[in-house]
């Protein structure tokens, strides 16, 4: 059998590495059933987000997301709705919106926490530092090259 070309390996890890995203988003979708938390996993997304930079804009968060701008704002309207967020006019641009945590989605934060890191303490068992550094370091650099 003929070894594989880097482009073969790459499609592997790339698929790969969308199975592992795909394994995760179930994880935490179970977890949200098992709970009875109000909440889907794009909506704890944006949270996420939230949670690194309370206050910014729509915009900004359909970006980080690859969104467009129109689905975000659906999925905030939901976010809105069950409380978690809230719109507030930027002082400095009347047509903006920034989006805020309430206290309740400050609240649900801790409770997420925990489920992330539970899941992140599976995914590396048995997993040695040396080889998530390597593997660290090759995706930046693959998402580098694919960016300039």
């Amino acid at each position: 059998m003929a070894s594989q070309t880097l482009s073969e390996k790459a499609k592997d890890l790339l698929r790969s590495m969308s199975e592992v995203r795909n394994t995760l988003r179930q994880y935490i979708s179970v977890r949200i059933r098992e709970e009875e938390v109000d909440i889907t996993f794009e909506l704890l997304e944006i949270l996420a987000y939230l949670y690194k930079k309370d206050g910014i804009n729509q915009q900004e968060i359909a970006d980080l997301m690859l969104k467009d701008k129109s689905s975000m704002t659906y999925q905030i309207d939901g976010l809105v709705k069950r409380d978690l967020v809230k719109r507030m006019e930027d002082e400095n641009d009347r047509r903006n919106k920034l989006i805020f945590l309430t206290e309740k989605g400050k609240g649900l934060q801790e409770v997420l926490q925990s489920w992330v890191a539970a899941l992140y303490d599976k995914s590396v068992k048995d997993v040695d530092v040396g080889d998530m550094d390597t593997a660290l370091a090759l995706v930046q650099k693959m998402n580098d090259n694919l960016n300039s």
